[in-house]
């Protein structure tokens, strides 16, 4: 019978120590497979043409587990450029929303309508909480208005370089409910091959779980290819707003920051009402009491009645001789 004999292997720690990075090779040169398109939000749609009236199907996957998405139908828009002109392009009144599932996919019927600008027209997919993610379907809305996009910067492209940061804080006139202001913050590099002037961005608040509100805000300057500027851009909520806030930036149809913005209660405008509650009625309790007593009618006699003297007590004092009492009689003489 043939003995085994077992030869300890020298090299084994090293392998151990060699198969973290093999895996990590493996995981590059296959990073072009299935694994690495998971990440990545797709939209598909039943079919690329529709008339108004009628509805796609709208299938996601790769999108991040229970997520609440809006589906839009938005005009002036390419897959490949996003929405250029922001929610404003889409007819944002007959959106849809969904939850994904937790497998990161979905499905939800979308109703086919006219945009408010004319096409080419996508359906615009959108995460409503958390981190900012977004993706785009082509769609031909038949019978609609078609018109070419703007030209687009031959190869200019912005890039966040630093991070997002809000600048300012509030004051008096904010604790008291004047809406609060701060600066958006931002710096950005171009990354393409052309100049980038005068580049429109996009600034969004959004509160709670809500959608971002967007507005267009120009800034004035060119970025050269390779160079990098810093962005300004004003932000301001309504009147007494108060909560947890977020504030984006978009560019290009992409989502460049996104920064919290935590904006305390004014609670000047309480201590305001507060005080009304209180003087306002102590004050009304007064005037009623004033015009009370003065419509009250009065005795006869009330008016003319002199002021009661008030007599001071006299001391009395003690003495033998009665007389001197003040309600003692005086005394009778013997002839009478």
């Amino acid at each position: 019978m043939p003995l085994a004999v077992r030869v300890p292997n020298p090299s084994l720690p090293s392998v151990r120590l060699a198969l973290p990075f093999l895996l990590a090779l493996l995981l590059v040169l296959g990073g072009s497979g299935p694994a690495g398109a998971v990440d990545r939000p797709v939209v598909e749609l039943s079919k690329t043409q529709a008339g108004t009236g009628g509805s796609v199907t709208v299938r996601g996957s790769g999108w991040r587990p229970r997520t609440l998405l809006t589906l839009l139908v938005c005009g002036q828009a390419e897959p490949k450029r996003g929405v250029t002109g922001g929610t404003n392009t889409c007819a944002n009144a007959d959106g849809r929303a969904v939850t994904t599932g937790a497998d990161g996919r979905f499905r939800r019927a979308l109703p086919v309508v006219e945009p408010p600008v004319p096409c080419p027209c996508v359906v615009h997919v959108a995460t409503v909480t958390g981190a900012a993610a977004e993706a785009d379907a082509a769609l031909q809305v038949a019978g609609h208005a078609v018109e070419p996009l703007p030209a687009e910067a031959a190869g200019g492209r912005l890039s966040l370089l630093a991070d997002t940061r809000l600048r300012g804080s509030g004051g008096l006139l904010t604790w008291f409910g004047s809406p609060p202001a701060r600066t958006l913050v931002v710096t950005v590099g171009n990354v393409g091959t052309s100049p980038v002037k005068n580049p429109v961005f996009q600034v969004g608040t959004a509160h709670g779980v809500y959608a971002p509100e967007w507005q267009d805000q120009r800034w004035r300057g060119t970025i050269r290819p390779g160079g990098t500027a810093r962005i300004e851009l004003p932000v301001e909520l309504g009147a007494g707003a108060h909560g947890d806030y977020t504030v984006s930036l978009k560019y290009g149809g992409k989502v460049l920051a996104e920064h919290p913005w935590g904006v305390g209660r004014p609670w000047g405008v309480t201590l305001f009402w507060g005080l009304v509650l209180l003087v306002v009625p102590a004050a009304l309790f007064r005037a009623g009491l004033a015009v009370i007593d003065h419509v009250r009618p009065r005795r006869p006699g009330h008016a003319a009645r002199p002021a009661r003297r008030v007599r001071m007590p006299v001391a009395r004092r003690a003495s033998a001789e009665p007389w001197f009492a003040p309600d003692a009689d005086p005394p009778r003489s013997s002839g009478t």
